[in-house]
């Protein structure tokens, strides 16, 4: 279950995507849930807030942007399974 149940794939992923893990750790889902969780309640599990950090690492970074979201998108569904059957 995500840290606040009402996140979406994409604001999990978002937060993923400015944590320290890397696709290079191969996280396992329990790794991607703890660090998820953790970047989480430093935002005061407010997923805008999270989104600032997603920023900043794009801006640093945006020749990687687009490869790193789409691993932090597809992590998040392996660590989450399908966010909508809740829903």
């Amino acid at each position: 279950m995500p840290p606040n149940p009402s996140m979406t794939a994409t604001e999990l992923a978002g937060i993923l995507f400015s944590s320290g893990l890397q696709a290079s750790d191969h996280p396992t889902p329990e790794q991607v849930r703890t660090a998820v969780a953790a970047l989480s309640r430093t935002c005061g599990d407010d997923p805008s807030a999270c989104a600032a950090r997603v920023a900043q690492e794009a801006g640093d970074h945006p020749e990687t942007f687009a490869v790193r979201m789409r691993w932090a998108l597809d992590t998040v569904h392996d660590a989450y399974g399908d966010l909508t059957a809740a829903a």
